[in-house]
């Protein structure tokens, strides 16, 4: 598979157990440095799956690579320090009782000295508009603020790709503005899954659609995906 690709999927399927109708099947696309796509796809179409998948979550048939290494057992950590990961809840992966600790937690994990990883975790926080919760506890944030801290501890690494797990869920329509303004600003590949087809229209210049674990549309017509899911009148009544 080209390293020149941020995330490259060749021919995947996953079972989640062995025997089973797939989740996924026959999975094909790449994704260049910097390029900004979107997976889309109904609740149970294999969005979750395929994120999980790319970043050694869930086992797999067929090849993928993360910036040209290959998705594998022996290569997971390798793979995973190339990735900022934000899963769909973000309780999921708020770990620390306060929000600096949980912000800094990629760069101590890399044994990054605590001042520097501290101050790395403030900026990305400040980046995000949320620089005045870094000494808040987790549990008192709301879940916009949740979805900041988790987003900042996904880009502090400043990985080279990042998947984001349905990033605009429970946010008011200012919230999404401001989150889609933020990702534009990165250098890294962007891979979100989504089925909020007005937030990665802001966000996105391609589409991949999948139903039932196979891919059914790749390329820039977001209105092809409209149209599959019965929304053409509700798009020419808005």
């Amino acid at each position: 598979m080209n390293s020149r690709h941020a995330l490259a999927f060749e021919d995947v399927s996953v079972r989640y157990e062995s025997g089973a109708v797939p989740v996924l099947s026959d999975v094909t696309f790449s994704i260049s440095a910097g390029e900004r796509t979107a997976i889309l796809g109904l609740n149970g179409s294999g969005k979750t799956t395929l994120l999980m998948a790319a970043v050694g979550l869930v086992g797999h048939e067929g090849g993928i690579s993360v910036c040209g290494i290959p998705v594998g057992r022996d290569t997971v950590a390798k793979v995973r320090e190339k990735i900022g990961f934000l899963f769909n809840v973000p309780e999921d992966q708020l770990l620390f009782p306060l929000v600096i600790e949980d912000a800094a937690f990629g760069l101590l994990a890399r044994g990054q000295a605590r001042g520097e990883a501290y101050r790395r975790a403030g900026k990305a926080l400040d980046d995000l508009g949320s620089g005045g919760l870094a000494g808040w506890p987790i549990h008192k944030l709301s879940h916009g603020q949740k979805l900041r801290v988790a987003l900042a501890g996904a880009l502090v690494t400043r990985p080279p790709l990042l998947l984001l797990d349905e990033p605009s869920a429970g946010l008011d329509p200012p919230g999404k503005k401001a989150l889609s303004q933020v990702l534009e600003g990165l250098d890294a590949a962007i891979l979100v899954a989504s089925h909020d087809l007005e937030f990665v229209e802001r966000l996105c210049r391609r589409f991949i659609a999948i139903d039932d674990g196979r891919i059914v549309y790749d390329g820039e017509d977001l209105s092809a995906v409209r149209r599959k899911w019965g929304m053409e009148d509700a798009q020419a009544g808005s």
